[in-house]
Order: structure tokens, then C-alpha cells, then sequence
């Protein structure tokens, strides 16, 4: 279920860097950010405390404990005892301890609901230029934790291409996914050697994508077979033809053409292009929920860096690489 972003202090609980993004949520900041300067423009300097929970005549429910915000009381959730939170601010200090020598900077941060999802995206050094042309991918981090239990802190290799700001769903093959997972047990900051993981896995990560990313933007679809990528993502109903799925189509086919960053000479036309006008549906055409602009902004975010906006992403990618086999 979608969530709309956190407001602290009667400030949308999110922070950007440099220039409005496309949803146009948050506090504007100059330049990326330090853990200390994102944490403080995101609305995140807040702690969680577990309390005990006890019927309406007093008797206290021994198993269970509720996740409760320390400065707007708010229960975010209701977790097992074995639980241990994570406080935003370690979630900060387990991506700083990733590249120790200061070099990340956080680009955007924020709270969703209540304050019960957290996410961090901070920039890695290095980039991937495609064909040695002006379509640049920049390197990124998506941190992501919840205070409700309902998920463990993940962090994510999420690349940026830079000509359209649209986030890249990048999945692994047979499902397996990408990224590390980190339980809520124990203290982050004791953890270097998940950090430590995180960093040699994304450097080995984007090596890859580069060489993948290089490999769509050198293949040239046919119309039949763009026609087969786009059905596969969004197919007619087997009963009746749909009429929704087929106006999807006809976007992606526009947005093949004539989005963002497809008029760059040498990935004009390719299978980059083509993975690349979905990911551009996602971020900034599919239709969410909401009942203003900003809710349905917040949907959007939500759906395509964590739900299913991010999974059409993945098998969109999934499928290009296929397709340019």
C-alpha cells in the first residue's frame, strides 16, 4: 500500500540536492549533502523506542512491543521482542562507514507514512559513459529501512541516468535480486563487515552494468521485436483485448522515440532506448493513486524505487537483455 511522504514540523519529510527533481517534493539544499546536513534538512532527526503494550484493563502482552516515535509519539508498528531498531541515524552512519574517506554525499532522503520507511540516496564515486557519448549513468546507493518491521535496512545499486534523472530498476536473473540485506539485530556501527561487502559487491555491480549497458545501447531492435518487448511488459488481457494495455504501448512506443535522452546520436533507436522509455513511464507517466498532485507524486516516488513501479523496472531490464542477445 502506498504511503504519502512523512510531514515533520509541517514540512514534507524529504531533502534534495541541486536542481527540483521530477516529483518536486522536499527542502531544497544547494549541493549534495553530508549525513549530518541530510538527516537535519530530511526531517529524519528523530528516534524510535520500543514500550510495551498492555490491554484495554491493564494486562500487559508479553510477546509483542510498539515501535513509538520519540518526538510526535506516533506508534509506527507492533514487533516481537527478539526486535532491535535502527535508528536513522546509524542507518547514515553504516552508508558513511561504506566509503570512509567522505566522499559520498547524499542527493535525497526522506520518511514515508508516519515516519515508519526511511531512505537515503547517496552518490558513489565513478561513472558509466555510453559509447563514449554525452549519456552518462551516475552510481548510487539507495539505502532503505522501516521502523514497523515489516522489512530488514536493504541497500541497493541504483544507477542514475543523468540526461533524464530517471532512477534505473536494475535485477539480476532469475529473480535473485540486488543489493545487501542487513537484519535488525545488534549495532550498525559495529558492522563493517557488511560495509565492507556492500562496497566490493557494488564495484563488481556497476563493472557489470557497464559492460550490459554498452551491449543494449549496441543493439538495434526491429519493430516486431520492440512490439514483443513492450506486449511482454504490459499484455492484453487473454479474454478481451485491454484497452489500457494497448494505450501503455503507444506511450512507450512516443517515449522510444521522443523522451528524454532519446535524441543522443549513439543510443538513439537501440534497446537502451527502448528500456530506457519505460523506466521514463514509471518515474514520471503511470498513472497512481492519490487525491492531490503532491499524493500522487508520493505514490509515484514510492511505487518506482520500491514497489511495483521498481519490479516493471527490473523485468523491463530483464527483458532487454534477452531481446539483445
Amino acid at each position: 500500500m502506498a504511503h504519502a511522504l512523512a510531514t515533520t514540523d509541517r514540512k514534507t519529510a524529504m531533502m534534495y540536492a541541486g536542481e527540483t527533481p521530477w516529483h518536486g517534493l522536499g527542502t531544497k539544499l544547494d549541493e549534495p549533502a553530508s549525513s549530518r546536513e541530510a538527516i537535519e534538512a530530511a526531517g529524519l532527526n528523530y528516534r524510535v523506542d520500543l514500550k510495551p503494550i498492555y490491554t484495554g484493563d491493564g494486562t500487559l502482552i508479553p510477546q509483542r512491543k510498539a515501535v513509538v516515535r520519540d518526538d510526535s509519539r506516533d506508534v509506527l508498528g507492533v514487533v516481537g521482542n527478539s526486535y532491535q531498531p535502527v535508528q536513522n541515524y546509524q542507518s547514515f552512519g553504516f552508508l558513511d562507514s561504506i566509503v570512509a574517506d567522505g566522499q559520498l554525499r547524499y542527493h535525497t532522503a526522506g520518511a514515508l507514512g508516519k515516519g515508519e520507511k526511511i531512505w537515503m540516496l547517496a552518490k558513489m564515486p565513478g561513472e558509466i559513459r555510453i559509447k563514449d557519448s554525452e549519456d552518462v549513468t551516475e552510481q548510487f546507493l539507495l539505502l532503505s529501512n522501516s521502523h514497523d518491521g515489516s522489512s530488514a535496512l536493504r541497500v541497493f545499486f541504483t544507477p542514475i541516468r543523468v540526461v533524464c534523472a530517471n532512477t534505473l530498476g536494475l535485477a539480476e536473473r532469475r529473480g535473485r535480486g540486488q543489493g545487501v540485506s542487513v537484519v535488525h539485530k545488534g549495532d550498525l556501527a559495529a558492522k563493517v563487515g557488511e560495509a565492507q561487502e556492500i562496497l566490493g559487491l557494488a564495484a563488481k555491480f556497476y563493472d557489470n552494468v557497464e559492460e550490459r549497458i554498452n551491449h543494449l545501447a549496441n543493439h538495434y531492435p526491429s519493430q516486431q521485436q520492440l512490439e514483443s518487448y513492450f506486449e511482454r511488459l504490459y499484455p492484453d488481457h487473454t479474454e478481451s483485448k485491454n484497452k489500457r494495455a494497448e494505450n501503455v504501448r503507444s506511450e512507450l512506443f512516443r517515449l522510444f522515440e521522443e523522451g528524454r535522452g532519446q535524441d543522443i546520436p549513439e543510443t538513439k533507436l537501440t534497446t537502451w532506448a527502448a528500456f530506457n522509455a519505460v523506466t521514463e513511464f514509471v518515474d514520471h507517466h503511470r498513472t497512481t493513486r492519490g487525491k492531490t498532485d503532491r499524493e500522487r507524486a508520493s505514490s509515484r516516488l514510492e511505487s518506482a524505487w520500491f514497489g511495483s513501479g521498481a519490479s516493471l523496472k527490473a523485468r523491463a531490464w530483464d527483458e532487454a537483455l534477452g531481446l539483445a542477445v
